[in-house]
């Protein structure tokens, strides 16, 4: 009884001194909890500007599925290829997440992403993103909604009023 407790000691003890990606490596590529996943996402976009997708693509199962307003991927080949598209088109790119839930296998969260292109001004686009982790506890599937080009162009004096006033007269 003793030494089942003293190696209990000494996991939880190790645990707490090295970082995620240690127990990633030891435990496998699983997040159970919205604490964790918020720390790893975080981490994507709180490098000096350039996002670092590095860290967590381990965490998304091979076969992912992500769709957002502009693009629907399948696979890992070309998830990765659309997060390296990311990091070269953008200057600087910061993200907070707002709220979070976790409800079993589903991850839902609202977020703002800072973005500045190399051409045009800093944008603040505000969001969603829906999670399916799978039965290993891996990313299967994601969904990004938000509004592209209305965020866009609210940063654009001279074309936000007018855009607005055009979606209000159209849509609302």
């Amino acid at each position: 009884m003793n030494s089942i407790y003293i190696v209990n000691f000494y996991i939880k003890l190790i645990f707490n001194l090295y970082d995620n990606k240690l127990r990633a490596f030891i435990m496998g590529y699983k997040i159970e909890t919205k604490e964790q996943f918020t720390e790893l996402w975080t981490n994507i976009y709180n490098t000096e500007g350039k996002p670092d997708w590095s860290h967590i693509l381990p965490y998304y199962d091979d076969h992912i599925y992500f769709r957002d307003t502009i693009q629907e991927i399948r696979g890992m080949k070309e998830f990765k290829a659309m997060t390296e598209r990311l990091v070269e088109r953008s200057n600087d790119l910061e993200m907070k997440i707002v709220n979070i839930l976790m409800e079993g296998t589903i991850i839902f969260f609202e977020w703002e992403m800072t973005l500045s292109f190399k051409k045009y001004p800093n944008s603040k686009l505000f969001g969603s993103s829906r999670l399916t982790l799978n039965e290993e506890g891996k990313i299967i599937e994601q969904r990004d909604y938000y509004d592209l080009w209305g965020d866009i162009i609210d940063n654009i004096p001279f074309l936000a009023q007018k855009y607005r006033n055009f979606i209000k007269k159209k849509f609302g």
